[in-house]
């Protein structure tokens, strides 16, 4: 298993430091690990994510199933951070999403442009920002350099900067996949080297080889390459994402694989709310069971 970086050891000014404290020692468990909900989807799925629980097309909905949880932060969008948040403003950590794109072009040049800034989320009371960040697209340069906006912006106003890597665009998809072991671990590692204070990374699945480059060509067991990705990561705080709604125990395997791993925690989205609100939180208590092995106090 990969050591978690400490709070201390990863380069935060006071204000990080502060916020991300909060995210991981008050709320949640309280142990240094992390459960996040994300509710993102709306954008950049399309309302169709709730048709399988139509009570999750109401954010309010979300934001108090994020407090009746007990997790450690929930991922908005600025509109409906705007409007849904207040109800439970310091009852649970916002992270606001600050940019964003509908899947209604296609993807032969995914870039996902601002909507919002760190100056937005400080004035909502938000304890991070989120940036996705489309590594390997064609349109990676206009990214990078939107990015580096965000980052020295959240720099400056001391706001932890989480980014959701993904691996998108032909170039990708002719080596592996977005959800190869390949693209995952260079998305971490390229998360990592531009700025960002955690990484948010789907799980890789080292079965995708087709095309891949060099040593990733041979066989790896999924805990290998996670343990990989979280390694390319080196002091950025990793989350593992739960992705589409799966068979449960097959994802609990690998929040468990990713825990062990050396990953800050995990972030569940559709896995949590595409079902009624009981079963939601009969899995959040599976998944703190998992997380509660594994402190970083």
């Amino acid at each position: 298993m990969t050591r978690r970086p400490r709070l201390g050891e990863i380069g935060l000014n006071t204000g990080k430091k502060a916020r991300l404290h909060r995210i991981l020692h008050t709320y949640g468990l309280g142990n240094g690990t992390a459960l996040f909900l994300p509710y993102d989807q709306g954008l950049e799925h399309g309302p169709r994510d709730f048709f399988a629980n139509p009570a999750a097309s109401d954010p309010a909905y979300i934001v108090k199933l994020a407090v009746e949880g007990g997790f450690n932060g929930v991922a908005l969008q600025i509109g409906l951070a705007e409007k849904f948040f207040w109800d439970y403003a310091g009852e649970v950590p916002l992270i606001l999403k600050l940019n964003g794109k509908t899947d209604i072009p296609s993807d032969a040049r995914p870039l996902s442009p601002l909507h919002a800034t760190v100056a937005d989320a400080v004035r909502l009371g938000a304890d991070a920002v989120g940036y996705t960040m489309y590594v390997g697209s064609p349109a990676q340069e206009e990214d990078f350099a939107q990015f580096r906006v965000v980052r020295e912006e959240a720099h400056r106003l001391g706001m932890p900067l989480i980014v959701w890597a993904y691996p998108r665009g032909e170039a990708v998809e002719t080596k592996g996949g977005k959800d190869s072991f390949y693209a995952v671990d260079y998305a971490a590692r390229t998360a990592s080297e531009v700025g960002a204070d955690v990484v948010k990374v789907n799980f890789p699945q080292p079965d995708k080889r087709s095309g891949v480059p060099g040593g990733y060509a041979a066989e790896f067991t999924p805990q290998q390459a996670v343990d990989a990705v979280v390694r390319s990561a080196n002091r950025t705080l990793v989350l593992i994402s739960g992705g589409e709604k799966a068979d449960d125990q097959a994802m609990l395997e690998k929040a468990r694989e990713a825990m062990e791993a050396g990953t800050t925690g995990l972030i569940f989205g559709r896995n949590v709310w595409q079902r009624d609100h009981d079963d939601s939180l009969r899995l959040v208590s599976r998944l703190k069971e998992i997380l509660a092995k594994y402190p970083n106090d």
